[in-house]
């Protein structure tokens, strides 16, 4: 886990490891949404950066039989 310190200006910095593991460049578009009492940066990808993404997921899961 990484601190930060917001400036007067309401600027964070986000520390490097955090930037490289996320792949985050300088001038890169993000959303930034308030969730239970926390602060969430999610960046906005272009729909192909994320082909193979999700390549060995295992999907199979159990279903629940039909409700009577």
């Amino acid at each position: 886990m990484h601190t930060v310190t917001i400036s007067p200006k309401f600027q964070v910095v986000i520390p490097k490891p955090v930037r490289k593991a996320m792949g985050l460049r300088s001038g890169e578009i993000t959303h930034i949404i308030s969730f239970r009492n926390r602060i969430e940066i999610i960046p906005l990808r272009d729909i192909r950066q994320l082909r193979g993404y999700l390549k060995g997921i295992d999907t199979s899961f159990v279903r629940e039989g039909d409700r009577a």
